[in-house]
């Protein structure tokens, strides 16, 4: 009696593309057998030894206009089961219709609604002028750099032509959908505090590790100034402030020995580009021998259009009215794929509302309610988009 696309997207959970094994073969291969089964083209191009992207491909009748990019990645981030209710990758569903699983909401869930809303779409009849291609991606959980960021530098991401992208968005606990313009710039930054050993028992002066306590408390100090910002204004989003973490800590070989060198990283995500200046003083004010470096700085802070003249914009948003959904237009708070491709719009769009956000968390789900209405409404969203008239660079 289960919808049928409710047991596909199931089918799709319980394959383990956890980091950091992700079992990408076998996601491939069923993905692309249902892409084949739809009658989509299917091409697999191996970035790397071991990452390959899929394309599936529903040719349009106009070529020559620029195609719609519909996104989505293959893998998933760990789990901790203990605090699981039941198996993250047997994709149970409890009385309610929750679907329990990792990559419920991030994001096998918009990877299958892509697919079941074409499903759809093929078996009323219908062809668009523009050419649709789904791309599977892998390693996105992991930064994307041997997935996506190695993808487009190929020439088969090039003649893909894409005018317009859809990808991930979030779950909104509320009425609304989260559709997301852009995304604040992803920074980690490691910190390395060089200072005086010696023996446990003795107070040592000029230590690593004073100076790292120094470092922390400024980082931290900032931390909650940016979470009290937040929540004594309503008008704020997560994607509008600086959101920061302590993520590793390092250093230290033994209780008794004072080390010479302690390494603290921070993930740091952000809509300001002076933070890097704060960042120097505190290093500065935390003594000599206080470096940091980058291991990862996202400088490029383009957004997409959300003015009623733009015409990819005007195509999604009316059909949002028309379906009476209300949008809640906002910046991205984590670094998604698409920050890779940039030079064309992009829209981050999972329709999943009266959700909790639970990407990455304990117990991730989704309602099999709000899946399928997900389908509903990429099977509206796909014909305005594919729709769109010829713009004056197409000719």
């Amino acid at each position: 009696s289960e919808n049928p696309s409710v047991t596909l997207f199931r089918e799709y959970l319980k394959i383990d593309t956890v980091h950091p094994k992700p079992d990408y073969d076998a996601a491939i291969r069923f993905l692309e057998h249902v892409g084949t089964d739809l009658g989509l083209a299917c091409q697999k191009v191996e970035v790397c030894q071991g990452r390959v992207v899929l394309i599936l491909t529903w040719q349009g009748t106009n070529p020559r206009l620029r195609s719609i990019l519909l996104n989505s990645h293959t893998d998933v981030v760990p789990v901790f089961e203990e605090h699981w209710t039941y198996p993250p990758f047997e994709a149970v569903k409890d009385s309610q219709g929750n679907i329990y699983a990792r990559g419920a909401q991030d994001m096998k869930c918009v990877s299958i609604q892509y697919l079941e809303a074409i499903r759809r779409l093929k078996a009323e009849g219908k062809c668009f002028a523009r050419t649709i291609h789904l791309t599977f991606v892998p390693d996105e959980e992991v930064g994307g750099h041997k997935g996506m960021e190695m993808f487009v530098q190929r020439p088969e991401f090039r003649a893909l032509n894409v005018g317009f992208a859809l990808d991930e968005g979030l779950a909104s606990p509320s009425d609304t959908f989260s559709v997301f313009y852009g995304e604040k710039s992803p920074w980690w930054i490691k910190v390395k505090c060089v200072g005086s050993p010696g023996h446990g028992s003795r107070f040592i002066s000029n230590t690593a590790a004073e100076k790292m306590h120094k470092v922390i408390t400024s980082f931290l100090a900032f931390r909650e100034s940016e979470k009290q910002r937040l929540n004594s204004d309503s008008s704020l989003t997560l994607g509008d402030v600086t959101s920061l973490n302590l993520t590793m800590l390092e250093g230290g070989v033994s209780f008794n020995v004072v080390p010479s060198e302690m390494e603290a990283s921070f993930d740091v995500r952000i809509p300001l580009k002076a933070f890097e200046e704060q960042v120097a003083a505190w290093c500065r004010g935390a003594g000599d021998g206080v470096t940091y470096e980058f291991h990862q700085k996202c400088m490029d802070q383009h957004v997409t259009s959300t003015d009623e003249s733009d015409p990819w914009w005007k195509a999604f948003s009316e059909v949002c009215r028309d379906m009476k959904l209300q949008l809640k237009p906002e910046l991205f708070p984590a670094a998604p794929d698409r920050r890779h491709r940039r030079g064309h719009p992009a829209i981050g769009f999972s329709p999943m509302n009266r959700t909790p956000v639970l990407l990455h968390d304990h117990n991730e789900f989704l309602n099999e309610q709000v899946f399928l209405q997900g389908i509903d409404i990429y099977a509206r969203l796909l014909p305005a988009l594919a729709s769109v008239p010829p713009l004056p660079a197409e000719g």
